[in-house]
């Protein structure tokens, strides 16, 4: 690998800019894809134009103007057969009002914008012309994601540097009869310098066989890393666990309903797993109150009938502390130690907690990430329960293999409430077998959904007031614009007390992120066992939250909030046999695509049908968290637009561990230089 700074031209300033980029090699630089073309060859209609894009355009001047203002501006309005754009210029001097003479034809290059007078280009390129002005003849003009101080003729000069000295020695790393025909120097050259005859549509799109080639290469190295991953933690020995004899029929025994075929299909898969000594891996998905948490349990009976330790580990305080409330309640009749731990725990609290841990007094110990700390030693830890992966970085649980027994790495079980499309799963959690709990308990109700504009807020809190001296319960969900929990915990504290001061008759709670865990818990319990009416809160309410009276929720804002977390806050309601209603209220006006996501709300319950819209929509980044996605790093494949390509690029992966070892880590480290390595032969 060689240095950019080998380049000519590139000093050390500039080598700074480019690794802003995260170009480090010259074969970084190779790899440094056009997010974009300009085409100077070909007249555009202007019917055809479309916002951000760069467009050669021909026509007459049909009127010119000085707009008023401090600044000296000017617009002259430039029309063809198919319509008109506005030209807009803040720096006027002689040579431009003599081209831009009303009944002129010329041909201008630029941006179009949206301004004032609709589509605008803002200083474009102008060329008068006569009726015997030729067409440039040019090629398509690459244009690269950059940064600032970083020009694109210097970016275009230092990649056409790195394509001839890579021009005879780029590997092929993709086995020929797994790609789709295109040698790689050869799709590299294409997208870097595309002919003219290039289809403009496919690059923009990104379908082109060159760029689907790249992509392809880049989803293979990423299901690479996966494998190796899984390979690794599996070839350490793990503790053959048998099915619970008692623990399990006496917890079930407990409860007051019985378990789900789909509770019984996946609490079966994950017996089946804990009994080899290879590492169970597997991911329960499950929509919101499929009862995931029960079949976690069952599995922590059949560690724990057998001698070993079980963590559980969650996100947030309030979720861990759900978790521990639920654990504490099924395993202390049982005779099963429950222990707690945070990071918040200090002093005599947190040693006790760590020797009671250490000592394997502690049989069942949930907590946060916490339990990821090199203080945290356990005596015999055979099972890992990991609550909502997505919200930790993608390797964290793999700090866990270390606190298994010497010689011995712990089973893994990892849960989500957020439903996660089939090829975002296959992406993020390639190392991971998965199940899913596709069957709600009987009895629930459906929730009935309604979008309500924020001017009619005095209308829905009367209603709700007066909802709750009925004797039902309803949450009330503050969110900002900004995604802060300091700012929304100030949104929550001063609707907390306009509420408490309007109603005086109702019991009103507050909870939000802000607060100790000991106040949060005791407002919970509080709302929990009905002693308070309306609960006001931010979104740390999300997960984990299992109040059965509760049948009314409302979010304020909820166009900010992506469909999925909407979806999980939903849920919090609909737990009992109470017919449930959850209002969303939105900030008018609202655009297109605000209208068309709050609409898959109102017509869907279903977490996957919603999972898959929020993939659409937003992509893989905000519906997975920057933890997990970050870890991930794509730079060519986008999995919302990719998708299709993933299947075969699992099997190419699966394909060269297994017939072309020697591949793996040159494709590694093309794709992903800073990812962790793992030893798995």
């Amino acid at each position: 690998m060689r240095s950019i700074q080998t380049l000519q031209g590139i000093g050390q300033a500039t080598a700074s800019l480019l690794e802003k980029l995260h170009i480090f090699t010259t074969e970084d630089l190779v790899f440094h894809l056009p997010r974009d073309y300009e085409d100077r060859s070909t007249i555009i209609p202007m019917y055809q134009l479309s916002v951000g894009r760069s467009y050669l355009l021909e026509g007459i001047i049909q009127s010119v103007d000085f707009p008023p203002g401090k600044r000296q501006s000017m617009a002259a309005t430039l029309q063809d057969d198919s319509g008109k754009v506005t030209l807009r210029f803040y720096h006027v001097y002689k040579a431009l009002t003599d081209r831009l003479k009303v009944g002129n034809r010329i041909r201008v290059f630029g941006e179009v914008r949206v301004g004032a007078r609709g589509l605008e280009l803002y200083h474009p390129e102008i060329q008068a012309i006569t009726s015997q002005t030729t067409l440039p003849k040019t090629q398509l003009t690459a244009i690269y994601p950059s940064t600032e101080g970083l020009t694109q003729a210097k970016l275009r000069d230092y990649i056409q540097q790195a394509l001839q000295e890579h021009s005879e020695n780029l590997a092929e790393l993709i086995p020929a009869q797994f790609h789709n025909g295109y040698g790689l120097k050869q799709a590299l050259l294409y997208l870097h310098e595309p002919p003219l005859s290039a289809n403009m549509q496919q690059l923009a799109q990104a379908t082109h066989p060159a760029q689907q080639r790249l992509i392809f290469e880049e989803l293979v190295a990423h299901q690479l890393s996966l494998l190796t991953r899984r390979a690794y933690i599996r070839q350490i020995q793990a503790p053959t666990i048998k099915p619970s004899q008692k623990l399990a029929t006496q917890l079930l025994a407990q409860l007051p309903f019985q378990l789900t075929q789909a509770q019984q299909r996946v609490s079966k898969e994950i017996s089946d797993d804990l009994q080899h000594n290879k590492a169970m891996l597997r991911l329960v998905q499950g929509d919101v109150g499929a009862g995931k948490t029960l079949v976690a349990a069952i599995a922590a009976c059949h560690a724990l009938e057998s001698g070993w330790q079980v963590g559980l580990m969650a996100p947030t305080e309030i979720l861990a502390e759900q978790h521990f409330l639920n654990f504490s309640r099924w395993f202390e009749p049982l005779g099963i130690s429950v222990a707690w731990l945070s990071g918040k725990q200090k002093g005599k609290a947190r040693e006790a907690a760590e020797q009671q841990i250490a000592s394997g007094t502690a049989q069942l110990v949930v907590g946060t990430h916490a339990l990821f700390q090199d203080t945290v030693q356990f005596s015999k830890l055979g099972l890992v329960i990991i609550d909502e992966q997505h919200r930790f970085g993608v390797d964290q649980r793999l700090a866990l293999r270390n606190k298994g027994e010497q010689g011995n790495t712990p089973h893994q079980l990892v849960m989500t409430a957020t439903p996660i499309p089939r090829t975002l799963a296959m992406s993020a959690y390639g190392d991971l077998d998965t199940s899913v709990i596709d069957e709600l308990p009987p009895g629930r109700a459906p929730i009935q959904t309604v979008t309500i504009p924020l001017e009619r807020r005095e209308q829905v809190l009367e209603r709700i007031a007066n909802n709750c001296r009925e004797g039902k319960q309803a949450y009330w969900v503050c969110t900002l614009v900004e995604q802060s929990e300091t700012l929304d915990a100030q949104a929550a504290e001063a609707t907390y007390l306009d509420i408490q001061q309007r109603f005086p008759d109702l019991n009103v709670g507050l909870v939000h992120g802000k607060m100790k865990a000991s106040e949060k818990q005791a407002v919970m319990q509080s709302f929990k066992a009905n002693q308070l009416q309306l609960l006001i809160a931010t979104t740390v309410i999300e997960v984990g939250v299992d109040v059965p009276n509760a049948s009314i929720m409302v979010i304020e804002n909820a166009e900010r909030l992506g469909l999925s977390q909407l979806h999980q806050l939903r849920g919090r309601v609909g737990r009992g046999a109470l017919a449930s209603f959850c209002a969303l209220l939105y900030k008018t006006p609202l655009s297109q695509n605000g209208y068309e996501r709050l609409a898959i709300l109102r017509e869907s319950n279903d977490g996957f049908v919603i999972a898959e819209k929020d993939l659409e929509i937003r992509g893989a980044g905000e519906l997975l968290g920057t933890k997990q996605t970050g870890d991930m790093g794509f730079r060519v494949a986008r999995l919302e637009r990719d998708a299709h390509l993933l299947p075969h690029a699992q099997h190419t992966a699966e394909q060269i561990l297994l017939h072309y070892p020697n591949l793996v880590e040159p494709l590694l480290e093309r794709w992903l230089p800073e990812a962790p390595r793992y030893a798995y032969i």
